[in-house]
């Protein structure tokens, strides 16, 4: 599957995330707290092919300094995952999108630093000009959806510290690990029409905490 960055693309897309079922979320009784990432499409750099928006955090943040994300994190009181992604992305990336740009969530996914994480999944008609918060985000890539799709771009391996597989994305001689490359991995799978989970793929241990 081509993804040209058109609405025959979003529709394709868009259809996908709605077949797409979800896993049962964890009861309210978790104490993981809700959390939410946006998970944008966008044009990339390549004329005419669709990108999802990847960034690398800022060196001075108390947690996960200088690592790749995609834009997100707690939800507020009152907020629904929808809303607190929204809320991420304009904060992060100065990027308003509306509710109406939403295609779909992916599975949630609990971290090991206690956050239980809904990937929204949506669409940036125009992402030309980005205003990344220099206080959370080191610099904003743009990742092709071809980038995701090959046989090698995903990697799983074992640590002593776990008896779950640790994913790990390729990207241009970077390893992205889980949470992130987990999602990405989902968001991979639903586009070719598979339900895949990812819930029980490992994190490396520095993102333990």
């Amino acid at each position: 599957m081509d993804h040209p960055f058109d609405e025959t693309t979003r529709q394709q897309i868009k259809q996908r995330s709605a077949a797409f079922v979800r896993a049962d979320p964890l009861t309210a009784a978790s104490p993981l707290k809700p959390a939410a990432v946006a998970l944008v499409l966008a044009a990339a750099d390549v004329p005419r092919e669709t990108a999802f928006l990847l960034t690398l955090r800022a060196a001075s943040l108390r947690a996960h300094s200088n690592q790749w994300a995609l834009p997100g994190g707690r939800c507020d009181a009152g907020e629904t995952p929808v809303m607190a992604a929204l809320r991420e992305l304009r904060e992060e990336l100065g990027l308003s999108l509306s509710e109406a740009d939403v295609l779909g969530t992916l599975d949630d996914y609990p971290t090991r630093s206690g956050y239980l994480v809904t990937p929204v999944v949506m669409w940036a008609a125009d992402s030309s000009r980005l205003v990344p918060s220099p206080d959370e985000v080191a610099s904003v890539h743009r990742i092709a959806l071809s980038d995701i799709a090959g046989k090698d771009a995903f990697d799983f391996i074992s640590i002593p510290e776990s008896e779950r597989s640790v994913i790990r994305f390729r990207y241009r001689g970077q390893l992205i690990h889980a949470p992130t490359a987990a999602m990405i991995y989902q968001f991979r799978e639903v586009l070719a029409g598979r339900d895949t989970r990812v819930a029980d793929l490992e994190q490396p241990v520095f993102a333990w905490k």
